[in-house]
């Protein structure tokens, strides 16, 4: 607290009062510290127990690649343009309908060739499309 002693001079105080301050933080931390573990609430689930399974390396994605010049290939394998892309995932398809494809794009290529491909896709019927990029 701020006293000062009785003088001469009757000017006011010019230092502020951090008493009231205080205790309103000291407040607000109590009232922080009693309602940080309500409102932290969990769901407790009991969870379904199957047998382990393993990973199907049989069925493995196809591979669609976008190289800089905008050449489309699937597996390693060229395909000359869009619509023998479409009759040949379609193909892929009718073998496995859970086929899943991985595209690989080149960084340089337009992204048009791109989206095209990706709807070309689409029509044949692909519901598993995934981009894969490489880690820096």
């Amino acid at each position: 607290m701020a006293f000062k002693p009785q003088s001469e001079d009757e000017n006011a105080m010019s230092e502020i009062n951090v008493t009231p301050l205080v205790d309103v933080m000291l407040v607000l931390v109590i009232i922080l510290l009693i309602t940080a573990p309500l409102v932290t609430q969990s769901v407790h689930v009991k969870l379904p127990k199957t047998v382990e399974t393993s990973a199907d390396i049989h069925q493995q994605p196809l591979q669609l690649d976008i190289d800089a010049q905008g050449a489309i290939s699937i597996n390693k394998n060229p395909i000359a343009d869009l619509a023998a892309l479409e009759i040949a995932l379609k193909a892929e398809l009718a073998k496995n309908p859970e086929i899943g494809v991985h595209l690989y794009a080149d960084q340089t290529v337009v992204y048009a060739k791109v989206a095209e491909v990706i709807t070309t896709a689409h029509h044949a019927g692909i519901s598993k499309l995934a981009f894969v990029t490489l880690e820096q």
